[in-house]
């Protein structure tokens, strides 16, 4: 079997860009050069592994079954380049839901490249749909998710817990009242994260739960927008204690008592092609907390 590195290359570029033009264009060869290279592909593996539907690319059932095996040679391949295959080089491409990204993520990054003076992180702020989506096409080699998810090729471990809240305005009826029924909070405009989001997938579970259909007045994709809008008295909101706890200090929100569950686990997800990539394990030992003699210490 004659199989060329190239060849592996643009495949997986087509899978990680989505376009054969993009593919190609990385790859530094013309469109139709690409486009022979992967029906010569085809043709020496004796099945297809993508197939044409619309304008794009998309993977076959062969196709989506190869591509872990077709990363780590291409994986490999590139360590030769590296004579010390656990130097810690290079540049990790992370997707990050929005919580962690904004409320730990920045801390984490700073330690992992004073640590590893060579190395670099480059971070892409998604929701956790999006998320998974970037790790299954390549586009990202570390995911951190804050909902709960599923994924057949992917692997998601739980990191940490995390708490949401549900707050409203100081001049709002439901500030400073004991704690609320499902009824109190069926009768409330609400403004929540978007469909997609792992804020959105914890509240929606814990408002079933309680028999709450929730009246949604806003949708809203970022936490800052959601925050001036329950302060501005347009309705509650629900987001992780993190993101609002300086304003709940300041006296800007205050957190409802509610019947929710509202604990969630923040998580990591990696393919596992890349769980032993030098990069990523370095980045994940900024996840561990510290250890009992560290942080007696400290």
């Amino acid at each position: 079997m004659n199989i060329s590195l190239r060849q592996l290359r643009l495949f997986e570029a087509t899978v990680r860009l989505g376009r054969l033009r993009l593919a190609a264009d990385e790859q530094a060869i013309s469109q139709s050069a690409a486009s022979q290279a992967l029906k010569e592909l085809e043709r020496v593996l004796g099945y297809s592994v993508l197939e044409r539907i619309g304008r794009e690319l998309v993977l076959t059932d062969a196709g989506q079954q190869i591509l872990p095996r077709v990363r780590q040679i291409l994986s490999l391949s590139d360590s030769l380049t590296r004579p010390d295959s656990r130097r810690i080089a290079g540049t990790l491409r992370v997707a990050a839901s929005v919580t962690i990204a904004s409320y730990l993520l920045p801390t984490m990054i700073a330690r992992y490249r004073r640590q590893h003076p060579e190395a670099d992180a480059r971070l892409e702020i998604t929701n956790t749909d999006g998320v998974l989506r970037r790790l299954e096409k390549g586009q990202a080699q570390l995911g951190m998710i804050e909902g709960p998810a599923l994924h057949p090729a992917l692997d998601i471990i739980p990191w940490r817990s995390d708490r949401l809240a549900v707050f409203c305005s100081p001049g709002h009826p439901l500030a400073g009242q004991g704690p609320l029924n499902a009824r109190a909070l069926m009768d409330q405009d609400w403004i929540v994260r978007e469909a997609g989001s792992g804020t959105r997938a914890v509240l929606e579970t814990a408002l079933q739960a309680q028999g709450v259909r929730p009246r949604i007045a806003l949708e809203l994709t970022r936490h800052e927008a959601i925050k001036q809008s329950v302060r501005a008295g347009l309705g509650i909101g629900c987001l992780s204690t993190l993101t609002i706890a300086d304003e709940v200090a300041t006296g800007h929100l205050v957190i409802l008592d509610t019947p929710l569950n509202l604990t969630r686990q923040f998580s990591w997800v990696c393919s596992p092609e890349n769980r032993d990539n030098a990069l990523v394990q370095a980045l994940l030992q900024q996840l561990a907390p510290p250890a009992p003699e560290q942080a007696n210490h400290h």
